[in-house]
């Protein structure tokens, strides 16, 4: 696969680093695993649910971890209980581990494991400061007003201030 130059986007935005690396590692990813499979769901504008088979695995021996905007999940079966000799082994019980790469304010709500299938819970959760919020004009304390600079009353009261055409 080719690279791709992100030179051309670098030099109009900030940022965007993050997503050049994202790209970078999906090209250079070897062919991807086909187990355990799962789906991905968008359940709503800010939700989705991550489905995983994972038929004969117990809830203890799964393991969900978030670091770094990266959701790990692994799953090791202990042989412990298995006192049958297994005469042909159709279902696998191999250990596994996942990446999903999360979003930016991508959070992990929860994970259930019901019928061989682990469901894991996700939502975006903008901070409040991150959310776009209006600026009321003339909002400024007159104690953080810019050095100089004039409040309206004295514009008012200033003889060579310009007139204000009504």
């Amino acid at each position: 696969m080719t690279r791709v130059d992100f030179a051309p986007l670098f030099r109009t935005a900030i940022g965007f680093d993050r997503l050049a690396r994202l790209v970078d590692t999906a090209a250079s990813m070897p062919e991807a695993q086909s187990y355990p499979p799962y789906n991905i769901e968008k359940t709503g504008d800010e939700t989705y649910r991550l489905t995983m088979a994972v038929a004969g695995f117990r809830p203890e021996e799964i393991d969900l971890t978030v670091k770094d905007n990266t959701l790990f999940i692994s799953g090791r079966v202990s042989d412990e209980g298995q006192r049958a000799e297994i005469l042909y082994r159709g279902i696998a019980g191999r250990a596994f581990e996942r990446r999903f790469v999360l979003a930016d304010h991508l959070v992990v709500e929860g994970a259930d494991l019901q019928h061989g299938l682990l469901h894991v819970g996700l939502k975006r959760v903008v901070p409040e400061a991150l959310k776009p919020r209006k600026i009321t004009i003339g909002s400024l304390p007159a104690a953080e007003a810019l050095p100089g600079a004039s409040t309206p009353a004295e514009i008012a009261n200033d003889p060579q201030a310009p007139v204000k055409a009504a």
